[in-house]
Formats: C-alpha cells, sequence, structure tokens
C-alpha cells in the first residue's frame, strides 16, 4: 500500500513537472498554485483539541515555577506522560536535563524545587518528606541596600522572555503593547505589579500568565521596564 501510494506522488510530482515544462515552451508563464490545479488534489485540514491537562495544583512553590517556566516550550502532556514510579532524583534529572540540552531559564534552586514538587505530585514522595522541604526552599534573591537591580537578569531567570517580546507577541503581548494600553493609566504601575506577582488571566486572552517568583522591588523594576517601551 505505501509503495503505491509512494508511486502516485511521484507520478503526480513527474506529470506537475512536464506540465510546467510543456507550458513554459509554450510560452506560457504559469504560477505553481495554477501547475497544481491542473492535477485532481484533495487537501484535508485538522484541528487537534486543545489541551485540558493541568498541573496538579499543590502549596509547593515548585507548582508555580513550573507553571512560570516549564510551560513556556511545551504543554504539561509532555510532563504528565513520563514514565511512572519517577523518584525525587528521577525528577530532579529529567528538570536538569531541560536546562542542559535545551537552554530552559532555571537556577539550581528552580531544578531542586520543581524535580521536588513533580515527584510530590507525580510519584510516591510526601510534601513533608526531610528532603522535599529541603529542595523546596527556593529562597527570592534580594540585592543589597542601594544596588541597582539588572532588569535583563530579571527577565531571564524569570523566562519573561520565553512568552514575551519588546515589538511582538509571542505567548503573551508584546512589552510595547503593554506599555500603550496602560500608557494613561495612573495606576498602571500597581496594576503591573500585581499581575507580575499574582499571575491572571482574561486582559489578553484565555492565555494563562503563572505568578513570578519575584518581589515587591522586582515587580516594580519589571514594570517600571515594560511601561517605558
Amino acid at each position: 500500500m505505501s509503495n503505491n501510494k509512494s508511486l502516485t506522488t511521484l507520478l503526480s510530482s513527474s506529470f506537475i513537472g512536464s506540465l510546467l515544462t510543456i507550458v513554459v515552451l509554450a510560452g506560457i508563464s504559469p504560477s505553481v498554485s495554477q501547475a497544481y490545479a491542473a492535477v485532481e488534489t484533495t487537501i484535508k485540514k485538522i484541528t487537534l483539541p486543545a489541551s485540558t491537562i493541568t498541573l496538579p495544583k499543590s502549596t509547593l512553590p515548585g507548582y508555580n515555577l513550573a507553571l512560570q517556566k516549564c510551560t513556556i516550550c511545551h504543554s504539561v502532556d509532555y510532563i504528565h506522560h513520563q514514565p511512572p514510579g519517577m523518584d525525587q532524583k528521577a525528577w530532579t534529572s529529567a528538570v536538569l536535563k531541560m536546562q542542559h540540552s535545551y537552554g530552559a531559564p532555571l537556577s539550581e534552586s528552580d531544578i531542586n524545587s520543581i524535580g521536588a514538587y513533580l515527584s510530590v505530585v507525580y510519584g510516591s514522595a510526601k510534601a513533608d518528606d526531610p528532603t522535599i522541604i529541603s529542595a523546596s526552599q527556593s529562597p527570592i534573591s534580594t540585592p543589597a541596600s542601594g544596588e541597582a537591580l539588572d532588569v535583563q537578569v530579571l527577565l531571564t531567570n524569570n523566562g519573561c522572555t520565553g512568552c514575551h517580546d519588546i515589538n511582538k507577541t509571542i505567548v503573551g503581548p508584546a512589552f510595547k503593547a503593554i506599555a500603550k494600553k496602560y500608557k494613561s493609566d495612573t495606576g498602571a504601575i500597581s496594576k503591573l505589579v500585581v499581575s507580575i506577582r499574582n499571575g491572571g488571566t482574561g486582559k489578553w486572552g484565555n492565555m494563562a500568565m503563572p505568578p513570578m517568583n519575584v518581589n515587591e522591588k522586582q515587580a516594580q523594576a519589571l514594570a517600571e521596564f515594560i511601561l517605558q517601551q
């Protein structure tokens, strides 16, 4: 069956090539679409259903980190269909691979925290296990008093650039579009700080934004940067 299908495809391609040669020799300048129109073809379009799998909710900090950073590159399905019975070490190694092999914006504490969370919700680990508690301690870095915040570092470390670009829409809106929307809003900075720290959905469609693992000062620096675009 596959050989017949391949032969049919080859013959169709040969026919189109011959047809193009004939019409060029005849002094006609056809478009490729016109040439293909001479052959009976049927194109079927399919629409894949939207994924309904979500990450299991948890009070562990790895939950928000997984929402924030893992779903930049892939759906929850990829996580959900990993081999069953993976322990904390295996899950942590899987997350580490995302950083080493694919450049995921993950710090060492992010990797440990996400690995701990995944081993609890998908494995046999318990949230009150000493190793889970230890791995879940993901401190928010706070610069020394008077030290300027590096917004570019914040954007990279928190995976912001995986969903946002300055000029164009990726997963989330462009920073310039956000700045334009809030241009005349005197409370823009406060509103963006809340969105950055708490996440949300509905402002720019159905795509949800997870809460960012930043403190008030860091969120304000990000908000000010966005509104300056």
